[in-house]
């Protein structure tokens, strides 16, 4: 079975997520691509594109989501904001990497203003390639950030 992969971008990420929607289209590891937004005669607010593409994943509708906005922070903000979901930028083999295999991440985000689309493109395909080990010592970790998420659902909202 192949990854799920939602897919978005605001308006400063929209070319670079449309090549690697592509990619990941054409990928024999990926079974499904869905897009979260946004369309070339649309533009949404980074938080709308996160948020949605966070919950595709919370749900269990996806896997993984690849997200890109001008530095890809505001997308992996927003996505963050999602109980159970847990995203950042990353801009190197090492840290793509270690998205994954070290914090069990679901969230791959790009800044198009940042790197290049050849660079974007091949951290996307290693990305594909690492699952975490449930075994390694990471895995205390991972279960320590669940269970702060977890409680973190149980506070009370604050007043405003």
């Amino acid at each position: 079975m192949g990854w799920r992969i939602a897919v978005g971008a605001d308006s400063a990420g929209y070319e670079y997520k449309e090549a690697l929607k592509k990619q990941l289209q054409d990928d024999p590891r990926v079974d499904a691509v869905l897009d979260v937004g946004i369309g070339s005669d649309e533009d949404v607010d980074y938080p709308h594109i996160g948020v949605a593409a966070g919950r595709k994943v919370a749900d269990g509708e996806v896997d993984r989501a690849l997200l890109v906005c001008g530095t890809g922070i505001g997308v992996a903000m927003a996505a963050n904001t999602v109980p159970g979901v847990r995203a950042s930028v990353a801009h190197d083999s090492f840290s793509v990497e270690r998205l994954v295999k070290s914090n069990n991440a679901q969230v791959l985000t790009f800044g198009q203003r940042v790197i290049g689309l050849e660079l974007a493109k091949n951290l996307a395909s290693q990305w594909l390639d690492h699952v975490f080990d449930e075994t390694s010592p990471s895995a205390a970790k991972v279960a320590a950030l669940e269970e702060y998420d977890r409680a973190a659902g149980e506070q009370p909202a604050p007043a405003c």
